[in-house]
Parts: C-alpha cells; sequence; structure tokens
C-alpha cells in the first residue's frame, strides 16, 4: 500500500524523524491561509502516487500544458514560490489538473491535494531509503549524495556513487550502521551525530509499520546543520496491514486503479497489464506460467488475477466480469487446475458471468483436475460458443490466434 507524502512525513515524524513544517490544502484559499502562517518562501507539493513530481509537467482537461504562473515554462509538480499569493495562483493551477510523471504513465494522475511548507536553507542534497533485499535477506539501507535525482538513473549511470548497508535482522540497527552511511556520503563530523539519529528512527519506522520500502529524496543537509527529510515515500506490506488499523485509514482509493480496488472487494489477486489477452487462474505459480506462455506464443496479457484455492461462483464471476471490464482485452484464457478449486464451480462462474455481461469475445478454456468432467458438461451446455482447449500449449495458441494473433 502507498500513501501521500503528507502522509510519510507524519508517519516518520512521530518514530523522531525531522521534516518541514507544512499542511496540507485542497483549494487555492487554503492555500493562500496556510501559507501566510508560514510567512516568507513557500513549498507548494502535488500530492500523488507518484514519483518525478519536480520534473513532471501538468496539463489540463483538454490536454493542454498548464503555465507556471510566472508564464516562462509549464507548471511542475513542486513549485517554490516567494509569498502566500503567489502560493494561491501555483495551487489553483495544481489543482484540478493531471500532473505527468516519469513514474505515472502517460495519462498522469488528477491532483487533489497539495502540500504547503516552509520554505528552507539547503546547503546539501542527499538520497537514503531503506528496503528489504531478498537476496541479502536482510533490510539494506542505500545512500546516494546523488540527492534529488532518481536513484534508477544513478545506478544505471553511475553504480560507484551507491553506497548499500544492510542490518542483520537478528542484532537490529547499530549507531555504527549511521556512521558509516554519513562517512560514506561525506558528511562532517556537525552532522554525523544527527544522521545516525535520523538512520536510527528511519529503521525504527520500517520495522514497526511493516513497510516494505521508505524513500527520503532529497534528504537534506541545511546551512544552520540541522539534517532533514525534504520528501519522503513510504509503501506498506498489503499483508501487513492487519496488525496497523491506524496505517490502513491512510489508503488513498482515487490513487489506485478502479479495477484492482474493485478485484480486493472480491478478495481476488488483481494487476492490470498493457496486454489484450484476459487471464483468469487459480494459484499464483500458474497464473505466471500463464502469462509466460502467452508470451511464448507471441501474444501479451492483459492481467495477472488469482482467484484462489476456494473461490465460489460469486467470486469467479466477479473475476470474470472483472477482466471483460477492460477495453483492451480482445480474448480471454481461463486456465483452472482444480485441486482444491473445483472446475464445475469455474464453470458455473465463466457460464453466468458470460450470461450477464453479454460475451462479444472468445473465452478459451482449459481445465484440468476435481470435476473436470462436469465443468466440460456445464460449458458445453451452456449454450456459449467456448474454445475448450486441450492443455497448455494449444489453450495459449488457441488464445493468441483470438485476440488477434502474435
Amino acid at each position: 500500500m502507498k500513501i501521500h507524502e503528507y502522509q510519510a512525513k507524519s508517519v516518520l515524524a512521530q518514530f523522531g524523524v525531522a521534516v518541514p513544517r507544512g499542511e496540507v490544502a485542497t483549494t487555492p484559499d487554503e492555500t493562500e491561509a496556510i501559507a501566510k502562517k508560514f510567512g516568507g518562501t513557500v513549498v507548494v507539493k502535488s500530492q500523488i502516487h507518484a514519483g518525478g513530481r519536480g520534473k513532471g509537467t501538468f496539463k489540463d482537461a483538454n490536454g493542454k500544458p498548464v503555465m507556471h504562473p510566472n508564464g516562462e515554462k509549464p507548471l511542475g509538480g513542486v513549485v517554490v514560490v516567494p509569498n502566500a499569493a503567489a502560493a494561491k495562483e501555483a495551487a489553483a493551477r495544481m489543482l484540478g489538473n493531471t500532473l505527468v510523471t516519469i513514474q505515472s504513465g502517460a495519462e498522469g494522475k488528477e491532483v487533489g491535494k497539495v502540500l504547503i511548507e516552509e520554505g528552507m536553507d539547503i546547503a546539501r542534497e542527499f538520497y537514503l531509503a531503506i528496503l528489504l533485499d531478498r537476496a541479502a535477506e536482510a533490510p539494506v539501507f542505500i545512500a546516494s549524495a546523488e540527492g534529488g535525482t532518481e536513484i534508477e538513473v544513478v545506478a544505471a549511470e553511475r553504480p560507484d556513487a551507491i553506497l548499500k548497508v544492510a542490518v542483520d535482522p537478528r542484532t537490529g540497527y547499530s549507531s555504527w550502521i549511521g556512521r558509516k552511511i554519513a562517512f560514506g556520503l561525506g558528511l562532517g563530523k556537525d552532522q554525523v551525530r544527527d544522521f545516525t539519529k535520523l538512520t536510527a528512527a528511519l529503521y525504527d519506522a520500517f520495522m514497526k509499520t511493516d513497510a516494505s520500502m521508505v524513500e527520503i529524496n532529497p534528504l537534506v543537509v541545511l546551512k544552520d546543520g540541522r539534517v532533514v527529510a525534504l520528501d519522503a515515500k513510504i509503501n506498506f506490506d498489503d499483508n501487513a496491514l492487519y496488525r496497523h488499523p491506524d496505517l490502513r485509514e491512510l489508503r488513498d482509493l482515487t490513487e489506485e486503479d478502479p479495477l484492482e480496488v474493485a478485484a480486493g472487494k472480491h478478495g481476488l489477486n488483481y494487476i492490470k497489464l498493457d496486454g489484450n489477452v484476459g487471464c483468469m487462474v487459480n494459484g499464483a505459480g500458474l497464473a505466471m506460467g500463464t502469462m509466460d506462455i502467452i508470451k511464448h506464443h507471441g501474444g501479451s496479457p492483459a492481467n495477472f488475477l488469482d482467484v484462489g484455492g476456494g473461490a465460489t461462483t460469486e467470486a469467479v464471476t466477479a473475476a470474470f466480469k472483472l477482466i471483460l471490464s477492460d477495453d483492451n482485452v480482445k480474448a480471454v484464457l481461463v486456465n483452472i487446475f482444480g485441486g482444491i478449486m473445483r472446475c464445475d464451480v469455474v464453470a458455473e462462474g465463466v457460464v453466468a458471468a458470460s450470461k450477464a455481461v453479454g460475451v462479444k469475445i472468445p473465452v478459451v478454456v482449459r481445465l484440468e483436475g476435481t470435476n473436470v468432467e462436469r465443468g466440460q458438461k456445464i460449458l458445453k451446455e451452456s449454450g456459449m460458443n467456448f474454445l475448450v482447449a486441450d492443455g497448455m500449449k494449444d489453450a495459449a495458441e488457441k488464445v493468441v490466434a483470438a485476440a488477434g494473433g502474435a
């Protein structure tokens, strides 16, 4: 689960991480009032679930660029302004318009909130994150002196500029880790103490919130020597959210794909992709294998969808409707191995959904396992023109051809 920057900073502040003063606004007038409280220079920051906001650009409802208040360049997602009036004008141009960034996709994301923060006198910028490294089987700090730049770009162009330090989960964080990172970044001895306290707080937040990633880009050293998280991003492990009802409340459904949100309501594991072959499979491993064999035969999966081992007819019906609600889908492959999941239940769901939605595209069905004969009989007697496949290879070939060919 992702959360907004202002929410991430609130979480980190609870663990002792220094962050700028800031408040959220949803209207230009609220923006102006907040900016007046801070006085002087402030920063207006668009709140969306996508990185690269500072280098992003806005477009209006007609797809035309939204210009910066000074009229000299397109408006970006993060703007430094000299006073409250300018903050109000910037917010008026951000709110309700679409911000396109390197991570948002070409369609961008509509901005409904802005974060207004006090201006800061910055001396140096750094990148700092902590995430789970499965190869190392440990949480790992990643740091770089190239703050404010996408870490992927730094990794590709200057891998030597990235510092990694693993934390043994058996012993946990120790102050030597913070010192090692601080010295590796070239921090002066006056900043090492504050930096070490910040990395300790960051690790504490990462572990106690069951986060999968905590990223600060940039982490800044101010001219007065303070070390402050100027930006913040946190992703949480969805499987651990039952332990954190307070964090679960931070979820913003408007920032998520509506199809994935709908899938979650039915307990389905669904991820939208950009292909044209819809997939409904039981079991994550079989689902991955199904997508692989579709690609192998020249097709392109439109989604990952695992209906699970014990799905009901209602859940299967919901899954099928979900796939068909994607306009890019030109054919559907239903690939079920009936172990716990019974083939007749799947067949009933497919038939029910097909009739309810009024399917007008080809549906290839491959069933194996428990009650397979009963399932195939249901399909044959449904009065609908399903394409029954004999094995994975046959299923992939049929559905790729039905979707328009390789």
